[in-house]
């Protein structure tokens, strides 16, 4: 999926009793701890030391439930350049404690990863997942992303998706089509 360039980035807004901030080396155990509840079973210590290679600085965002002190959402702004994406920056690992969902906490660290990777100069910014993720999915559209259809078997998957979260399946205003034409 992709951020369309020049596409305001929205509000901020997180409910009483939480705070959004940026990862600190203390948080270690408790991020691992959340990545694993959200389904990320494979990362430990050495898999999270290997991406933050790729964080911006400052580019690693928590929201912290205040009155347990629990990290219960997260999203890297990574420099993750590649062929499809040769000067891009990506909204990665996006997790969230199922005991939180449906307060707005996905989005806020979402915008906060587009946030940072807009002040560091990213006019590419894009995300990776996987069809399934249907809550992340429905989060990156409403914000404003847009599916990107680089490969011929996405229209078929994401008119599957769209069907499932009762969302318009518009592929020819969406980018990849130009690679089509």
């Amino acid at each position: 999926m992709l951020w369309p360039a020049g596409r305001a980035t929205p509000e901020i807004t997180l409910p009483h009793g939480y705070l959004l901030r940026t990862f600190a080396p203390a948080d270690a155990d408790a991020y691992l701890a959340l990545m694993h509840a959200a389904g990320f079973t494979q990362w430990d210590v050495a898999h999270l030391t290997a991406e933050l290679e790729f964080v911006l600085p400052d580019g690693l965002f928590v929201v912290e439930h205040m009155p347990t002190a629990a990290l219960v959402a997260t999203a890297m702004a990574e420099h993750h350049a590649g062929p499809l994406h040769p000067f891009g920056g990506e909204l990665g690992w996006v997790a969230g404690d199922a005991r939180h969902a449906h307060r707005g906490l996905g989005r806020a660290v979402c915008t906060a990863v587009v946030r940072r990777l807009l002040s560091a100069g990213y006019r590419r910014i894009y995300l990776k997942t996987d069809d399934f993720r249907l809550p992340a999915i429905a989060v990156y559209l409403r914000m404003g992303f847009a599916p990107f259809l680089y490969q011929d078997d996405m229209f078929a998957r994401w008119q599957a998706v769209c069907a499932q979260l009762d969302w318009p399946y518009t592929p020819e205003a969406w980018p990849g089509m130009e690679r089509r034409q």
